[in-house]
């Protein structure tokens, strides 16, 4: 499925807040700033980004679908998460989605406060074939191990 929510005004504003936040040291809520180099310029892209942890194991979700940071993330093969001067470079697996449900009810769960408009009403409560059935339109990643 290629679900994309382009961002608006307020997302960028948002964005912009936290982004300058966590390059300073200071992670809202979590996050931290994703660093992937474009598939097309070859250039570094950086936005801020939602580091989910379940059972032990990390995961980034793209709660408004196939974005730029996405189509990098899958084109590059890794990336890097930056909180402060601290640099992790990583590697990730994609999950399927049959593996998806679990991880955007913990996701919504934590941070329906912030993401919940590109849910269209689906929340943390609701059943596992409504998660099954939008789970095609939220990439996830796994965090893997560093590279």
């Amino acid at each position: 499925m290629n679900r994309y929510l382009q961002p608006g005004k307020a997302d960028g504003m948002f964005n912009a807040v936290v982004g300058v936040l966590t390059k300073l040291g200071l992670s809202v809520a979590g996050s931290r700033v994703l660093l992937v180099r474009g598939r097309k310029s070859g250039q570094i892209r950086s936005t801020p980004v939602n580091v989910l942890k379940v059972g032990g194991q990390r995961y980034l979700v793209a709660p408004r679908g196939q974005t730029q940071w996405v189509r990098n993330l899958r084109a590059a093969g890794e990336g890097q998460l930056r909180v402060g001067r601290r640099v992790e470079t990583f590697r990730f697996a994609e999950l399927t989605e049959a593996e998806k449900p679990p991880i955007l009810r913990a996701y919504l769960k934590r941070w329906a406060w912030e993401v919940s408009r590109f849910f269209d009403g689906v929340d943390h409560k609701s059943p596992d074939e409504v998660l099954r059935g939008v789970a095609p339109g939220f990439p996830v990643f796994r965090i893997t191990g560093t590279a």
